[in-house]
């Protein structure tokens, strides 16, 4: 498959033009923002651990009955994936109490709840990626009811799914964004990526962070936790 003219380029990832019309090439960079863009930084590796715990991931819930964009793995660091128009919501299911969630409603870190959050937030740097319901979303016309209930049934299978696989390898999944897109035909498929950039992780005995928590707080230490998590995920000595 050949890479042809950048299409995109975000904090993550550039996107590239296939011979394919509705194929698109996603190459992972090593860049790292936080605070919608305002820190900026190098997490060494992080594009080959993210494009291959994405792959790994979308592989399984893909076999588990989510469709999602991806096609192949090209190398360490590119994926052939559907070309999608990507919805603007992006979508946040906390499991455990962290981050903004804890901030925003003046809770402490690590408690665990009696059944998952979901919320969205519009999709937008601009405006800071506002959060907003169902009913801000179809005013601002983003989806139709019928694509927000499909979205929130994946977005559930996937936390139950994620959830199950991350606990095998002694990892709490904490909370995480996804992204969903429409293919050519109209499908819905999960989108973007699934990794330590857009999931919280925690090691389940030590509570230790394993996720961009480390480069956001300064804490140290984030190639190794990137490296712990692909570890252990793709079985790797």
């Amino acid at each position: 498959m050949q890479k042809l003219q950048q299409l995109y380029e975000g904090k993550a990832k550039k996107v590239y033009a296939t011979e394919d019309p509705n194929v698109v090439i996603v190459s992972y960079k090593d860049d790292a923002t936080a605070f919608n863009g305002q820190k900026k930084g190098t997490i060494t590796g992080k594009g080959a651990i993210n494009n291959r715990m994405t792959n790994n991931l979308m592989r399984r819930l893909e076999a588990a009955g989510v469709p999602t964009h991806y096609i192949q793995e090209l190398n360490d660091r590119e994926t052939a994936v559907k070309k999608v128009s990507i919805i603007p919501l992006e979508v946040i299911v906390r499991n455990i109490s962290a981050g903004s969630f804890a901030k925003r409603y003046g809770v402490a870190e690590g408690i665990v709840f009696d059944q998952p959050t979901f919320e969205f937030s519009y999709k937008n740097d601009d405006l800071g990626d506002p959060l907003l319901n169902t009913s801000h979303a179809l005013a601002l016309r983003l989806a139709t009811r019928e694509e927000i209930d499909l979205i929130h049934t994946y977005t559930m299978k996937v936390n139950d799914l994620l959830k199950g696989f991350l606990k095998e390898i002694g990892i709490d999944l904490v909370d995480f964004k996804l992204e969903f897109g429409k293919t050519a035909d109209g499908q819905i498929v999960l989108a973007d990526e699934i990794s330590p950039d857009t999931c919280r992780l925690w090691d389940e005995k030590t509570h230790e962070k394993l996720d961009k928590d480390r480069f956001r707080r300064d804490m140290g230490g984030a190639e190794e936790a990137y490296e712990e998590v692909m570890r252990r995920l793709m079985g790797e000595q």
